[in-house]
């Protein structure tokens, strides 16, 4: 049986009625409600909400796919993922981070989850392939570990660049192997610790 891509009103609807404020335990929460980033300690930010909208669509889920996320972080994105997506791995290499992630997805009802403590520079290769790849910390390079644990057919959607400043990249896989590359315009994330980021994780 085929499935339907992910339907814009059902996504719109969920984008609206999820509460940001909820991912954010500081002096922030307030802030919840604007559309930009805001910083969840760690140096780490809650991404500005209509781009993980933005992202989410492109990613085109349904719920026979399972998806991989690189960067936990609040946990925002991938209640996104867990709402459309059938299965979802996310790592993030901050333990408090992931722990407080965890804890909120799970008090939202989320049970198709799975969490590991890492960099996410390469991958979970344990669960791939993966249908979908999403990273949500900027790339000097994209990661062959990740390219070469996404399936065939699958997408990818990675911030690569320069420190400050990337280019949201979408990355897909033929059926056949070989890779297509697509700029999708200027975007600004924290930075991927590890071999395909700046700087070793600490």
């Amino acid at each position: 049986m085929t499935v339907p891509p992910l339907n814009e009103e059902s996504l719109y609807d969920f984008f609206q009625n999820l509460d940001r404020s909820r991912f954010i335990d500081n002096e922030y929460q307030d802030l919840a409600g604007y559309d930009t980033p805001l910083p969840i300690g760690f140096e780490q930010t809650i991404s500005q909400p209509t781009l993980v909208l933005q992202m989410t669509a492109l990613l085109n889920l349904n719920r026979d796919l399972r998806v991989l996320e690189i960067g936990t972080g609040s946990g925002y994105q991938t209640a996104f993922l867990a709402e459309f997506a059938g299965e979802v791995y996310t790592m993030e290499r901050i333990g408090a981070l992931s722990e407080k992630a965890r804890k909120c997805l799970t008090a939202f009802g989320y049970r198709n989850i799975h969490f590991k403590i890492d960099n996410g520079s390469n991958g979970w290769p344990e669960f791939a392939p993966y249908d979908r790849i999403i990273v949500t910390a900027a790339a000097g390079q994209i990661p062959d570990p990740l390219v070469e644990q996404l399936s065939p057919g699958g997408l990818m959607l990675i911030p690569v660049g320069e420190k400050g400043g990337q280019d949201l990249t979408l990355i897909s896989k033929d059926k056949t192997g070989p890779i297509l590359i697509h700029s999708l315009g200027k975007v600004t994330f924290v930075e991927l610790k590890g071999e395909y980021g700046w700087g070793k994780d600490s």
